[in-house]
């Protein structure tokens, strides 16, 4: 059974939904994961006006279109982050409140858990979204950073999204964390790590980003194989490496699109992420739930790179095989 092929709709924020859902199924999507920004996706309204989830499958059944996942990423970011100015321009006024940083990040570990009620409201499984990091910013061990201060960072981590990760177990939600630089898990070693710091929970798991993988030199693959339970959900998004000799995976500071830079991201099929591995390993693992197109690509225009990733998605997702392909020579069956 192919698995669904939604549109995240973060990149898309600026368009009413009503407007996002008429495009998006006319260029053949199943579906879209709504974002809990713009007026994709609201959590104060979903738990306080009635009929407001039934408007908005409402509004995507109208369309042909259905939805197995929200997506907080922006608020999810300063559960855990050190607060600093950038981050009141990604979130809603009731959580940036006075800006003092730690009534930030405990306003922003509230609404996670609205969220969560929300998403259980909605009639969706999963909530994707980023972590924050308390130690992203010591990545590079210089001053001399002792152990003491990571253990720490992921200690605190824990404290704050234990709660928030209960509520979703309670609601019946899972929480996929992008693994992502600048959140608590950015690749294998540091995702089982968080793993392990918040006790295994169950309703902690991965959304999978291979675009965020590929460029840091990492293989998408080995990190299904290592986390199969734990993959909950999928993004479908490129990135390539364009290093050459003078710029550094680390970005050189400069923004996405500038040519100087030594990697950025590809619409999907255009980049360096080998997709069909991907698909055999989501195969091993049992993932049968969406494959959802991240569009970004600074250099193409974002109505055709999302109208040619739907068919690309469809070309690179197969079915496993039901026996092996040689199983009519097996004399033993005979």
């Amino acid at each position: 059974m192919p698995r669904p092929v939604t549109l995240f709709t973060g990149q898309w924020a600026d368009l009413p939904l009503a407007t996002l859902a008429e495009m998006a199924a006319g260029w053949g999507y199943d579906g879209l994961e709504l974002a809990c920004w713009g007026d994709h996706f609201d959590v104060e309204r979903a738990l306080t006006e009635d009929g407001y989830c039934k408007g908005q499958r409402d509004l995507l059944a109208e369309h042909g279109l259905g939805c197995w996942a929200i997506s907080n990423h922006l608020v999810g970011q300063c559960v855990s982050d050190p607060i600093d100015v950038r981050h009141k321009a990604i979130v809603p006024e009731r959580v940036w409140g006075d800006g003092e940083p730690e009534g930030v990040n405990e306003r922003a570990g509230e609404e996670m858990t609205a969220t969560a009620q929300a998403a259980k409201a909605f009639g969706v499984p999963v909530v994707n979204g980023f972590t924050g990091s308390p130690v992203w910013h010591k990545l590079y061990f210089f001053p001399p950073t002792p152990k003491e201060e990571i253990d720490a960072g992921f200690r605190e981590f824990a404290s704050r999204w234990m709660p928030i990760l209960d509520a979703f177990q309670t609601n019946n939600v899972r929480f996929a964390l992008e693994v992502h630089p600048t959140e608590i898990a950015y690749d294998n070693h540091t995702f089982e790590r968080a793993i392990a710091a918040v006790n295994n929970h169950p309703a902690f798991g991965a959304n999978l980003d291979p675009s965020h993988l590929v460029w840091q030199g990492l293989d998408p693959v080995k990190f299904i194989d290592r986390f199969p339970e734990r993959i909950f959900h999928v993004h479908v998004k490129d990135a390539a490496q364009t290093l050459d000799g003078t710029s550094s995976i680390l970005a050189s500071h400069l923004p996405f699109g500038d040519p100087r830079r030594g990697w950025d991201f590809r619409s999907p099929g255009r980049g360096d992420v080998d997709f069909e591995g991907i698909t055999r390993a989501l195969n091993r693992a049992g993932y049968a739930g969406p494959l959802s197109v991240e569009w970004e690509d600074t250099a193409m225009s974002r109505e055709r790179g999302a109208r040619e990733a739907v068919d690309f998605v469809r070309s690179i997702d197969f079915d496993p095989a039901s026996g092996a392909f040689d199983a009519a020579f097996d004399t033993k069956k005979q």
